[in-house]
């Protein structure tokens, strides 16, 4: 593909901004020219004013705090990291894709962790672990390498350097004061500073200023959950203190990857940024969610108190914790769930966790905000062109924001139902891995699509992003298998034995009945702890209950992608992506 055209080459890119401001004689207030504005610095704040500034638009970020800062959400996800890939190359900012697999390190630091799997082991109050109880959804080495744990204070700081490299105007410990939009434009305003800009993106996570602004928050969401966390460090593998991995039959360790200890009620994850050789990091991202329906806040106790007296609660978690030590101020929130009745306006959009938020027991925040910046960002770069900023522009991205967080809240508060009994959860975790799976290849499809179907920036700026809805990569028959164990699972009652036992025979039987899913999910179904860890083997070249499908699977995942194609195609990405080749030739 080529390369756009950028009016930002990267000498001289921080005065991009300042060559159209002026100083204001009577406040000395400095007066900026720019054409979007955006609120907060983090992920994906930063991430679109790379975007932008790389494609030659004068953007200015505000943060209100001041870099390197704490932040939550370092879990990635393979939808995550394929989304990455294609931010990447669509936009030409290969920085974007960094923090898609282990094997950026060299790139990156030694201060993220591998995330080898995602894992969860089910507790029972006041017993030991039992070690039946644990589902572990492996995530392939080929063709990209393992998924990190992102250190976030680390890489939201490299990023937003990076869209400073590209020409975006930064400015931190800088709180926005006010909000002006009309017709015309948008004008903010800060202790030192007025912007006049075309456009306004608010990606300012829970206080949104927008969201605030026009009265746009709801909490008529189905999941309720609060939370505790905090970094420690001195946190043990849990087969140290508890049960071996032979013990667990799974092909990796715990601590290799992302664990969640769940429980009725609520959950706790470990994600270490120590797990590998090469780690230069010490810490480990430590929380617990709690529903406070069961679990209400203690205010008697301090968050560190609260967190220590319920987790002493189940011995085998306390057991792994018990030496460990915080070395952040514990942090505790009342219930963290919220939306928004509509995420854009009239010259303004809510980005990511401005827009709504669920719970990160999947990790499906980050996947979110980055699905909303290819819509968004493709959104601005051609309303730049046409002059066009009206609302019904931004509507789709919008749109998809909304749909994102409305089926997370969906998944996420069926998956807290299904907590209180393992028998239960394991047949609903089918649900939520064979979910990312499918909308993992319908993202991964589009990429391998879009560059052979397209030979230039302004092809690929318009060629159609697949209308997801975060889970099922779109596949109607998927949506009807979800109805159906959402049925059964809320058909539960009292949670009596015989209605356990009801219900978990029926959504093993949902999903046995649907036989266009490959036959790997339906192993766990039945019994199984783990995903295989091998992912290419003959019987996935099946078409009944491999990875192609039956015609309708592969008409809708591959289109015209044969598996000729597509192992071609896996190979050389292989290649491409390994750390050698990254090392020595860069991702592009």
């Amino acid at each position: 593909m080529t390369k756009p055209t950028s009016t930002n080459e990267f000498k001289d890119t921080n005065n991009a901004v300042d060559t159209t401001s002026v100083i204001d004689p009577n406040t000395n207030a400095r007066t900026h020219t720019v054409d979007v504005v955006i609120i907060g610095a983090g992920i994906s704040g930063s991430i679109l004013g790379c975007i932008l500034a790389r494609h030659g638009q004068k953007v200015a970020i505000c943060e209100a705090g001041v870099h390197p800062k704490f932040s939550i959400g370092e879990s990635m996800i393979l939808e995550t990291s394929e989304i990455f890939r294609s931010l990447a190359k669509v936009y030409d900012v290969p920085e974007l894709e960094y923090y898609s697999s282990e094997n950026f390190f060299p790139k990156i630091s030694t201060s993220h962790g591998v995330k080898r799997h995602f894992s969860y082991i089910h507790h029972t109050r006041n017993q030991t672990q039992n070690p039946d109880h644990v589902i572990q959804a492996v995530i392939p080495q080929a063709p990209y390498g393992h998924e990190i744990h992102i250190h976030r204070q680390d890489s939201d700081y490299f990023l937003a350097s990076t869209a400073v490299k590209y020409g975006a105007k930064l400015f931190q410990n800088t709180k926005v004061e006010t909000i002006d939009i009309n017709d015309s434009g948008v004008i903010v305003k800060t202790a030192n500073d007025v912007l006049n800009a075309k456009y306004i993106v608010d990606a300012g996570g829970f206080r949104s200023i927008l969201a605030d602004q026009n009265k746009l928050r709801t909490k008529d969401l189905k999941t309720h959950a609060r939370g505790i966390f905090t970094h420690m460090i001195n946190v043990p593998s849990v087969h140290e203190t508890s049960n071996p991995q032979s013990k667990y039959g799974i092909p990796y360790a715990l601590e290799e990857g992302t664990l969640h200890h769940i429980f009725d009620g609520g959950w706790m994850w470990i994600i270490p940024f120590d797990n590998h050789a090469e780690s230069t990091n010490p810490l480990c991202s430590v929380g617990l969610m709690l529903d406070p329906r069961k679990y209400p806040e203690d205010t008697s106790l301090s968050p560190e108190e609260e967190f220590w007296d319920f987790t002493k609660k189940f011995p085998s978690m306390y057991a792994q914790l018990q030496n460990a030590k915080s070395v952040r101020p514990w942090v505790r929130g009342g219930r963290i769930q919220y939306s928004s009745k509509e995420a854009h306006g009239s010259r303004y959009s809510l980005l990511g966790h401005a827009a709504g938020f669920i719970d990160p027991l999947f990790s499906k925040g980050l996947y979110t905000s980055m699905a909303s910046i290819m819509g968004l960002a493709k959104a601005l770069i051609n309303a730049k062109k046409t002059g066009n900023y009206t609302q019904e522009q931004f509507k789709d991205c919008a749109d998809t924001t909304l749909r994102y967080v409305q089926n997370n809240d969906r998944l996420i508060s069926n998956a807290y139902k299904s907590f209180q009994d393992p028998r239960l959860w394991h047949q609903y975790s089918v649900l939520w891995i064979l979910g990312a799976y499918l909308e993992l290849v319908k993202l991964t499809t589009y990429r391998y699509q879009l560059e052979r179907k397209t030979n230039s920036f302004e092809e690929s700026l318009n060629f159609p992003f697949p209308e997801l809805s975060l889970v099922g990569g779109g596949y109607e028959p998927y949506f009807d298998l979800a109805d159906k164990m959402d049925q059964s699972l809320n058909s539960l009652g009292a949670g009596a034995e015989a209605d356990i036992k009801r219900v978990t025979l029926e959504m093993q039987n949902h999903l046995n009945e649907a036989d266009w899913i490959p036959y790997s999910f339906r192993e766990i179904a039945n019994g199984k702890k783990h995903l295989p860890n091998r992912k290419f083997t003959h019987r996935l070249l099946l078409n009944k209950g491999g990875i192609m499908g039956e015609p309708e699977f592969r008409k809708h995942f591959y289109e015209d992608l044969t598996l000729f194609d597509l192992a071609r195609k896996m190979f050389s990405e292989k290649l491409k992506y390994s750390r050698n080749a990254i090392r020595k030739h860069g991702s592009n």
